[in-house]
């Protein structure tokens, strides 16, 4: 694996992007950045209270933004928000400018870990396990079209993810 090349988490919102980041950037002495805490600092509010106030279109334009952003900055660890496979642009700067890991996992376990999140725009509504669903079928290829490798987050600890995404980024650039 190039010590050079960022690496990009993706996946669903709960499959463990910021836990996992955080990580794998401590085993390998790399900077971690979440885009959503990047985003909320540059906005200075939380990220549904952007969303409620500005819309989607302004967040997503903005999370573009940063997303390039921290492709340019280079050699560290980001985990991005669940919903940066939508946009076209957003995808072709994922696959140049960084190694980018899908950590999948099932609608289901997603819900078991976010059934008390009240944090998430798109999943304050009354079905939030059928909301999980629709984006999963919605997002998965898209996910999976950037990703180099996919690792299954299912009901693993965050350490034994971080060591998987170790050995399959190791494998995939020996490959």
């Amino acid at each position: 694996m190039s010590s050079s090349q960022s690496i990009a988490l993706v996946g669903m919102p709960g499959a463990g992007k910021s836990a996992v980041g955080k990580e794998l950037g401590r085993r390998l002495q790399r900077a971690f950045a979440d885009s959503d805490v990047v985003i909320e600092q540059r906005i200075g509010c939380s990220i549904r209270e952007y969303f409620e106030r500005e819309g989607e279109a302004a967040f997503r334009q903005l999370e573009e933004q940063v997303l390039a952003e921290l492709g340019e900055q280079g050699a560290g660890v980001v985990a991005t928000g669940g919903g940066i496979v939508i946009r076209p642009a957003n995808r072709a700067c994922l696959q140049q400018s960084f190694r980018v890991v899908y950590l999948h996992a099932a609608p289901e376990d997603l819900y078991r870990r976010l059934r008390h999140d009240t944090k998430r725009p798109l999943l304050q509504v009354a079905d939030p396990l059928a909301r999980l669903r629709e984006l999963y079928a919605a997002r998965d290829g898209l996910y999976r079209e950037v990703a180099h490798v996919v690792v299954e987050t299912g009901r693993a600890s965050v350490g034994a993810v971080v060591t998987d995404v170790q050995r399959q980024l190791q494998a995939a650039s020996q490959g």
